[in-house]
């Protein structure tokens, strides 16, 4: 089952886009795991791909046809290498950052701040009581 000829050509056009050319690629075959059976035992359909620029690499074992794993592992790979050209990477750092951040212990003083405000927010609560005008 070969890819088609629109995305072999769409790919093409990515990689130019992005100033990849298929020099820069590694590309190295070995023998899949996992279900498959003889099939898979005998041949060397996962692909291992790395861009020698930037030392990126994918492992792509998706499909049991040799081809079809070499153009998935390059789209794996232009997804990767555009996030690192894009800036996306420094966004999602930015996410991590902000959830570390969030789930860290809170110190001492901080702690003993917000009692303080809860505090303050009650004894104001408490004054919005009803008013007895009996005594």
């Amino acid at each position: 089952m070969p890819v088609s000829a629109e995305k072999e050509k769409a790919l093409a056009e990515r990689m130019a886009s992005l100033g990849v050319s298929e020099s820069d690629f590694e590309e190295s075959f070995i023998r899949s795991s996992g279900p498959g059976g003889q099939k898979v035992n005998k041949s060397s359909t996962q692909v291992h791909l790395v861009h020698v620029p930037t030392g990126l690499s994918v492992k792509c074992q998706r499909e049991r046809s040799q081809s079809l794993n070499r153009f998935l592992a390059r789209r794996l790979l232009l997804d990767k290498i555009e996030t690192r050209q894009k800036g996306f990477v420094e966004e999602k750092k930015k996410i991590r950052e902000k959830i570390r951040r969030q789930k860290r212990k809170r110190s001492k003083k901080a702690k003993e701040k917000i009692l303080a405000a809860k505090h303050k927010r009650t004894k104001t609560k408490s004054l919005r009581g009803k008013v007895n005008m009996d005594e």
